[in-house]
């Protein structure tokens, strides 16, 4: 929209009540903040045809005042202008701490659990994890284009309760969070409970202590150094991204796997090679992924001794018709035109090593794994399209009409068999967890 007002084309957006801040603000972050807003008391989802019709007719006198209006010049974005430092008094430390965070939580600035002070001496202490200078910048935060420099970085996982050995760890998943192919933009927006998952591989994860078998997504003592790294991955998120609840972050319930879903691959006990060496990089090296989920679901399965067993009940976590990311293959990928990318719905499966070793001595790795579960995990066509645009599917696969006379055909609720990414994580026992994902997994060198 921004970018037809931009070529004099008038363009107004009808918006939902609740989704007016975020209009503004994401009007503003893109340098147009005076972009015209037709408002509508609720989203046109999940309406009747003829409730749409009476939102829009009663919005009309904006929509034309709208473009018939000319757009006012951009001015300033509106951002907080702090003071180089902010001081907290009380009766003692603790009381002075407890305002800092009282005044955090305003500002939006916390998680809503305890931050650590970001005092002067707690950020030096932090960039001694990295030979990076404070003023080196990493990357550009969408949806606020927040510049992440290294100070920036180290001050959120000061806030985090991290400790140096984390901060090339952070470094390398902004670096993730900001590649293109990403497309975080749709990802911190969205209604939805898209929840950064961070799998560490290599030797500075061991360093930096994170634990990848019993309870590796938390919570206790064994994992906090996961808990810690993953809260300052959405800490970053918000303070330097701007993805503030209420202002561009509009999940609809939200999600505790949103405060923090992080932990290493269980290299020691997986019979394959390490996930970071299948997507290209050294087995010596060290590596960061994140990949964006919705939600997940529990890989239980205490009876199964042979792989076609336990595909079995993996595809049944699988085939969950109301995650957004199955079937949705069908009315084309995730794209983002402003850098021509284009991403296929992966999930990510946390096999643990009872599993594993199941797979592996009947000589299955991680591609038979993949084919196996792209043949099992289907579901009728009819069934796929149940919260899916027909209009849409028409437009991105015109080629595939013919489905609509086959309702109970069978069909891959992923696009191909490369959609389903498998790491070995966890204890003993036959539990594992499937991700429901969002878009594609990207993953960096930790360089420091």
């Amino acid at each position: 929209m921004v970018e037809l007002e931009r070529r004099g084309i008038p363009t107004v957006i009808f918006t939902a009540q609740t989704f007016v801040h975020d209009a503004e603000r994401t009007a503003a972050s893109l340098g147009l903040p005076g972009l015209p807003l037709a408002v509508v008391p609720r989203p046109f989802t999940n309406q009747t045809p003829e409730g749409v019709h009476q939102m829009v007719e009663a919005a009309f006198e904006q929509v034309i005042t709208g473009l018939t209006r000319p757009v006012a010049e951009p001015g300033p974005v509106d951002r907080p202008v702090l003071e180089e430092r902010l001081t907290y008094d009380g009766e003692d430390m603790l009381v002075a701490w407890e305002a800092m965070n009282r005044d955090f939580r305003a500002r939006g600035w916390s998680d809503g659990f305890p931050l650590v002070a970001p005092t002067e001496r707690a950020v030096a202490a932090m960039l001694k994890g990295t030979k990076r200078a404070p003023g080196e910048q990493i990357a550009t935060l969408e949806p606020g284009f927040g510049i992440a420099t290294v100070e920036k970085l180290a001050t959120n996982a000061v806030m985090a309760g991290a400790g140096p050995e984390h901060l090339p760890l952070l470094v390398a998943a902004v670096r993730c969070l900001a590649e293109p192919k990403m497309y975080i933009r749709n990802k911190a927006m969205s209604t939805g409970p898209h929840a950064p998952l961070v799998l560490v591989n290599g030797p500075q994860g061991r360093y930096a202590g994170l634990n990848a078998g019993m309870c590796a997504l938390g919570p206790g003592a064994p994992s906090a150094s996961n808990t810690v790294l993953g809260r300052a991955v959405r800490l970053t998120m918000m303070n330097v991204g701007h993805t503030y609840v209420g202002v561009s972050d509009m999940d609809t319930i939200g999600s505790p796997l949103k405060y923090s879903l992080c932990c290493a691959e269980n290299e020691k006990e997986s019979p394959w090679e390490p996930y970071h060496v299948a997507r290209g990089f050294a087995q010596e090296a060290s590596a960061v992924t994140v990949h964006f989920v919705y939600g997940m679901c529990e890989l239980h399965d205490f009876q199964s001794t042979t792989p076609e067993r336990l595909i079995k009940v993996f595809a049944t976590a699988a085939t969950n018709v109301a995650q957004v990311g199955t079937g949705l293959w069908l009315i084309g990928r995730r794209a983002d035109p402003r850098y021509k990318t284009e991403e296929k719905e992966h999930n990510t499966l946390f096999i643990c090593p009872e599993h594993a070793q199941i797979f592996a001595k009947a000589g299955w790795g991680r591609r038979e794994i993949q084919e196996a579960l792209h043949r099992a995990a289907r579901l009728p066509f009819e069934t796929l399209m149940l919260n899916k645009e027909p209009k849409a599917m028409a437009v991105a696969h015109p080629e595939l009409s013919w489905l609509h006379d086959h309702p109970d055909l069978p069909l891959p609720v992923v696009e191909d068999a490369a959609c389903y990414d498998i790491a070995v994580v966890g204890a003993a026992a036959g539990r594992g967890a499937y991700f429901y994902g969002a878009g594609e997994p990207v993953t960096m060198p930790v360089e420091d």
